[in-house]
């Protein structure tokens, strides 16, 4: 395949936080590789080159701009954006920006992994994790069997002639090592050791091993492990610890690839969130049905971090429980987080929908209040035709959120359609002067000014019908003393209570201030 362009890498990129600012040679320009600038080397000769400006200010990078075209690269990324566009497009260079508390080595695998996603050029992470399997079983001599951490195996070899036993049929039929004592001892030996080691069969169905724990900068990746039927190659050992060296490289690569997706993919959701993203666009690369299928927002937010810190970390943390639940029940899931709010997009198609919605939403308060030690509130947006709509469906989720507390953590629009009606009512009166003035500002002026509690007692009054007894019982008072307030009320603050409209508008101004 002829290599990407620019025009290529933002496309890929979807609108994450790389943006081009000028491109006097169009976006149909070829690039190559990415380059981090290195303020103590001189710039390479590298045609189609994208060179990242680091330790270089946007408004400085002028020189870069005239030294990268020289040297034919293709573009240079700058931080901020106050880059230099008359120069970049003097120098007919392009001039990419990205936001100025972007890190570097982000920016880096961002473009790099785009790169080789439109080249085409990079296997996929199993397939490497396979063809690498079957590498170590040929030159260590027995069954390979590569896992994560958590004894879930990635890949496994299939060499003809190998011999293989039970618990090897069981991990590869379930994709996960048999759960038993013998293992999880085994299992603590090999993450202890620092070489190779070979290991007595669990029980008399199975055969020894020979395994090795994968490891890059003290981080435990995961594991390897070899069927030892007495045949493995005098050299066994030695050939799989450079196996874990390779398998470290490819486990890094795998993970890097799946940040990449999920940032790219959530950078999309943001956009489909905010009512920017293009339908079509969004449904392929999010892995949806189709563009007018039904879909419904969640909402789920920490009650209970205070710090900026806690309330990062416990945001983050919920966002992968979500996912994981979310996943678990629908398979690849879009799930991202914006300002310490974790939403998810749940197909609706349905017609019980609403009742398992209700179910995952609640299901994940429950987990995630047990693993965080801190309440969590769920708010379900209306179900919509399709993603297009889907930003409305998340206007809704984020308004039940405001609804809910310790009483009712979980709750669907439908649950609390007043309650939501209101606090719309309120956003659209929010600051109308005729709205916020008029008799209910005389009457919480005069309490304010006189300690009265008539702004109440009106209150009461008109919740309970116009009813001078539902009111006292309201207030926990005899109902000579609302009648004598209300008396009050309408002397000194001029209310015209036999009047419906006012009647009418007092309430809603009342039932307004509460809700917003």
């Amino acid at each position: 395949m002829d290599a990407p362009t620019l025009s290529d890498l933002l496309d890929v990129l979807g609108g994450s936080s790389v943006r081009a600012v000028a491109s006097p040679g169009g976006l149909g320009v070829p690039v190559g590789e990415i380059l981090l600038y290195d303020a103590g080397t001189p710039l390479p000769h590298a045609p189609g080159a994208v060179l990242l400006a680091v330790g270089v200010r946007a408004s400085e990078a002028s020189h870069l701009l005239h030294a990268a075209a020289g040297a034919r690269m293709a573009a240079v990324v700058v931080r901020g954006a106050d880059g230099p566009l008359a120069e970049a497009e003097k120098a007919g260079i392009a001039l990419l920006t990205v936001d100025e508390d972007a890190a570097w080595h982000r920016v880096h695998l961002l473009l790099s992994s785009a790169a080789g996603a439109r080249a085409g050029s990079a296997p996929t992470a199993a397939g490497d994790l396979f063809a690498l399997a079957d590498a170590i079983a040929a030159a260590v001599g027995g069954a390979t069997a590569i896992e994560d951490p958590r004894q879930r195996i990635l890949a496994y070899s299939t060499v003809p002639g190998q011999a293989v036993d039970e618990d090897r049929r069981q991990g590869i039929l379930g994709l996960q090592v048999p759960d038993s004592p013998e293992n999880a001892e085994q299992y603590r030996a090999l993450f202890a050791a620092d070489a190779p080691l070979r290991l007595p069969a669990i029980d008399g169905e199975n055969l020894p091993r020979l395994a090795v724990a994968v490891r890059a900068g003290g981080e435990t990746l995961g594991s390897l492990w070899v069927v030892d039927d007495g045949g493995l190659a005098p050299d066994a050992v030695d050939a799989l610890d450079q196996g874990a060296s390779t398998a470290a490289l490819v486990l890094l690569r795998a993970r890097a690839a799946q940040e990449l997706a999920r940032n790219l993919g959530g950078d999309l959701l943001r956009r489909v969130l905010d009512g920017t993203a293009d339908p079509a666009t969004a449904v392929h690369r999010l892995g949806l049905g189709g563009s007018a299928d039904p879909v419904r927002v969640a909402a789920f937010v920490p009650a209970g971090a205070s710090t900026a810190p806690d309330v990062q970390q416990t945001a983050l943390r919920l966002l992968d429980l979500v996912r994981l639940q979310c996943e678990a029940r629908y398979g690849r899931h879009a799930c991202v987080l914006v300002d310490g709010v974790v939403y998810a997009l749940l197909p609706a198609a349905d017609e019980r929908g609403a009742h398992r919605h209700r179910q995952l939403a609640q299901d994940i308060v429950d987990r995630a209040e047990q693993a965080l030690r801190m309440p969590v509130r769920a708010g379900l947006g209306a179900v919509v035709a399709g993603i297009a709509q889907a930003a409305g469906s998340r206007d809704d989720a984020d308004l039940v959120l405001r609804c809910l507390d310790a009483e009712r953590p979980v709750a669907l629009v439908d649950d609390v359609q007043a309650r939501v009606t209101l606090l719309r009512l309120g956003e659209l009166v929010d600051g109308r002067r005729e709205f916020g003035g008029g008799a209910w500002a005389r009457v919480l002026a005069h309490d304010a000014a006189h300690g009265t509690e008539y702004s109440r007692t009106v209150t009461a009054w008109l919740e309970a019908g116009c009813d001078m007894a539902g009111a006292a019982e309201r207030l926990a008072v005899h109902p000579n003393t609302c009648r004598y307030r209300l008396r009050q009320a309408r002397e000194q603050v001029g209310l015209q209570l036999d009047d419906p409209d006012e009647r009418l508008v007092l309430w809603l101004q009342a039932r307004l201030s509460d809700a917003v």
